[in-house]
């Protein structure tokens, strides 16, 4: 799972780096890795909450009580990643124009389906085969206690 405290850790550090070396005057150009990184943060945000409205089997079963904590943490994350967003447009859009707020939107879609194609769809995998595995040892518990029924009737 995705956690969103270490993502909007990221996505701040990230967004604090950019906004500091704009002021000091570097360009919004040197900052390309930085600014890759907080886009990367913010979509693992949006990941987390989109896994949360869909938690694991086990999860549900097991953890309720921390699935509600997790949304909570994962909305506070969300709004915090809205408002970085929204200072990041005024700082890009007064020091390049909207063209330039415009290229960035379109890259941070670009980035974003190359982590869901990659990264996401493989902690989808993993995810998955964990609760398959899962399933599958309480199907085997379950069915060895049948036999052992079976076989304690049978001794009788």
């Amino acid at each position: 799972m995705i956690d969103p405290i270490s993502a909007i850790s990221i996505a701040t550090g990230a967004f604090n780096a950019v906004k500091s070396a704009i002021g000091a005057g570097r360009n919004i150009e040197d900052m390309a890795g930085t600014l890759g990184k907080w886009m990367g943060a913010v979509s693992d945000i949006k990941k987390a909450e989109e896994m949360n409205k869909k938690p694991p089997l086990f999860k549900k079963v097991f953890a309720s009580g921390s699935v509600e904590e997790e949304a909570m943490q994962i909305f506070m994350a969300k709004k915090k990643a809205e408002d970085m967003r929204e200072e990041l447009r005024q700082i890009i859009v007064a020091t390049r124009g909207p063209s330039a707020w415009d290229e960035l939107i379109k890259t941070e879609a670009s980035i974003r389906k190359k982590r869901q194609e990659t990264i996401y769809a493989q902690a989808e995998r993993r995810k998955q085969f964990f609760e398959m595995l899962a399933v599958g040892a309480l199907i085997l518990v379950i069915g060895g206690f049948i036999v052992f029924l079976i076989y304690l009737a049978a001794n009788r």
